[in-house]
């Protein structure tokens, strides 16, 4: 019988290796794993779920565990002195997966009871004589039968390939400029019909467009869109019929996959482009589900005259202009005098209003914009695009939760829609704060809109992606996007100021930091947010006099502009009004301040509370709503960062149980953080 070494146990064992010695290093992991195997991240994940049957985030945290158990045994360290050599940076953190592993909590290993380490469940691999029991035996088939399937089927199995695809936009045949619309809306109706499918990464349209006069090759665009497919179409109309060439390309190898040329009725335009989705679905092998291919069928109308108005006002509606949008109004509103219940056309004339409104100080269409989504609901309350509008209507009058389970349910229906997961993603930034859904939303944002048509809109995708991970604590990772952001655009307004603050991040060097806000405020000093956070830095250092000089200006701003802005900082501002003798004006502040509290829906509410007790000398009650907010999930890295910094929890300090609060705090935040890691590497949303 053959010694020879397993390769399945053989690359188990490089990997073991190479992550025992990366093992004190908390932020080592898929990604890093991956370039220290000079593997791509797909394979790396491929091989080891193949293997072990683990995913690659869990296969390293049973590494670190099963190091853990072995330290426990063989040293005297502490139960914390071992979670953060094995790369546990939360000491909560790592006793929940210790438990969760062994079945006892660290601290038991050694009482003599539970000294032993115990096999787990799930091995990563098998000894080699248990392979050969499997391999020769049927009386345990039952019991094996996953292993069975990942080893026997691993010669004869091609490596599958992700179901990315981008639809490029169609070619126009016709002499006719006019018929460029009709063409134009065959490319968008095939886009629609695969974003349907939840199985398939879709890139948006946004992204597609700057290609329709392209030069480039189908390997580079496929290289700039990270897609493994792509469809090319060209056609016209002529009279009562449709011709289309349409063509499924697979990028690495830059062959057709799939040809089919069209000459059809215009009548039957719906049939056409149903049959070109299910087309290039089979072709790629991709998932779809008995309610997709409902959704796909579903004919948006009966009337084909009321279907050319809607075609026809897509153009205009896409530039978001004024004009634009102006004339695309009157061509939807065409569309339903042919036909009354056409939720589609309903939906976009409510987010042209929408669009319209949307930079008007004083709001116009609001009811119009209601009034259409409401239709369109009434029409087909299971397209995404009335659920939108409806959400749209309720981000328009600022009742934002109420817009949330309408932008989800409309992600159901569509799980490629970019508009959906950027108003998600803003949604959980600004106005419904939950990091980690801000980060995941953003994350599937790039991921969808991965070639937006100019540098400027690239810059701020990056600058938005770059706020969520700092928010999360993924400082490296902020680091590379925020640069990203600056070399599409150095002139973006907001990204050397998010870069100033990851470099606090990174450095805690709060000097640096004030000197690169400055920087900003002196290209220009009517920007508001510069001036308070360069005051508020002061304020951190109890330099009050300096503090007082920045927050005066900006009060007085705030005040000439009649602006409702930053009303959490006003405890802020009225303690170093206080500071500078201003008893009465800071009073003012305070009271602004606990009205601001009175208000607050967000998960923030407890800590902004005891802010306020602790300036009134509740302390007793102040501790208490920290710990309420030490139950709360997902908060912004800034808390941990400025928190213990902040003077108005000075008086607090001396409380014997404050320590132990801001520890719990501090805990909560990282291991939120490493369950999020986990979960976003799982999905691939993190490489």
């Amino acid at each position: 019988m053959s010694h020879e070494p397993n390769i399945e146990d053989s690359f188990i064992d490089q990997i073991e290796t190479i992550i025992l010695e990366n093992l004190c290093n908390e932020q080592f992991g898929v990604s890093e794993l991956a370039e220290t195997m000079n593997m791509s991240r797909s394979n790396l994940l491929r091989k080891i779920k193949k293997t072990t049957a683990l995913s690659a985030s869990q296969f390293i945290r049973q590494v670190r565990l099963k190091k853990s158990m072995q330290m426990l045994q063989e040293t005297q360290l502490t139960v914390s002195e071992i979670s953060y050599q094995v790369g546990f940076g939360s000491i909560s953190y790592f006793i929940k997966c210790f438990r969760e592993y062994y079945g006892h909590p660290p601290g038991e290993v050694g009482k003599g009871t539970l000294v032993e380490e115990k096999e787990p469940v799930q091995t990563h691999y098998f000894k080699r004589h248990q392979r050969q029991i499997i391999a020769t035996s049927t009386l345990f088939l039952v019991l094996v039968i996953s292993f069975f399937i990942f080893s026997k089927k691993e010669t004869t199995k091609a490596v599958e390939i992700e179901k990315s695809i981008a639809v490029l936009p169609f070619k126009n045949e016709s002499n006719n400029s006019s018929n460029l619309y009709f063409v134009n809306g065959l490319m968008e109706s095939a886009l629609n019909n695969l974003q349907k499918i939840e199985d398939l990464r879709v890139i948006s349209r946004t992204s597609v467009e700057k290609y329709r006069h392209t030069n480039k090759s189908i390997p580079e665009i496929a290289e700039e869109l990270d897609v493994n497919y792509l469809v090319e179409g060209s056609g016209q109309r002529v009279g009562d019929r449709v011709l289309l060439n349409i063509q499924l390309i697979d990028a690495s190898t830059d062959t057709p996959i799939w040809v089919k040329q069209y000459n059809q009725k215009v009548v039957d335009v719906f049939d056409l482009q149903n049959e070109v989705a299910k087309k290039i679905a089979d072709a790629i092998k991709a998932k779809v589900t008995a309610f997709e291919m409902e959704q796909i069928d579903k004919k948006p109308t009966e009337n084909l005259l009321a279907y050319d108005y809607y075609l026809q006002a897509l153009d205009p509606y896409n530039t978001r202009t004024m004009e634009g949008l102006e004339e695309a109004i009157s061509l939807f509103e065409k569309a339903v005098e042919e036909d009354s219940q056409f939720a589609l056309a309903y939906a976009y004339i409510a987010f042209s209003y929408y669009y319209i409104d949307l930079f008007q100080k004083q709001k116009q269409y609001t009811e119009l914009i209601n009034n259409n989504a409401d239709k369109a609901l009434l029409y087909n309350a299971k397209s995404a695009e009335s659920l939108i509008a409806k959400a749209v209507y309720y981000m328009h009058i600022k009742e934002y939760r109420l817009a949330l389970p309408h932008l989800e349910k409309a992600l159901e229906y569509n799980p490629n829609s970019s508009a959906v997961v950027n108003m998600l993603s803003s949604l959980y930034a600004n106005y419904i704060p939950n990091t980690a859904k801000y980060l995941t939303y953003a994350l599937k944002g790039i991921q969808l809109d991965i070639a937006a048509n100019d540098s400027i809109t690239k810059s701020y995708i990056y600058l938005n992606l770059s706020n969520a991970l700092i928010q999360n604590g993924f400082t490296e990772e902020a680091s590379k996007y925020i640069d990203e952001s600056l070399n599409y655009s150095p002139n973006n307004y907001f990204a050397p100021y998010v870069k100033a603050y990851i470099l606090y991040a990174r450095h805690r060097d709060i000097e640096q930091t004030k000197k690169a806000l400055m920087l900003e405020l002196q290209k220009d000093t009517t920007r508001l947010d510069i001036l308070q956070e360069v005051a508020k830095l002061h304020y951190y250092q109890e330099d009050y006099d300096t503090a007082f000089l920045y927050y005066e200006k900006f009060v007085e701003a705030r005040i000439e502009s009649d602006l409702d802005i930053y009303p959490h900082e006003d405890i802020k501002i009225g303690l170093v009004y206080e500071k500078m003798g201003l008893d009465e004006k800071a009073s003012e502040f305070f009271t602004s301040y606990a009205d601001f509290c009175e208000n607050d829906e967000s998960i923030y509410k407890s800590v902004s509370v005891a802010a306020l007790y602790a300036h009134e000398g509740k302390i007793d009650e102040a501790i208490e709503q920290l710990k309420v907010f030490a139950t709360k999930s997902n908060y912004q890295y800034w808390l941990l960062l400025f928190m213990k910094m902040d003077p108005v929890f000075k008086p607090l300090k001396n409380h014997p149980e404050f320590n132990n609060v801001m520890q719990k705090i501090d805990e909560r935040f990282w291991e939120n953080h490493s369950q999020l890691k986990n979960t976003l590497e799982d999905q691939g949303l993190i490489k």
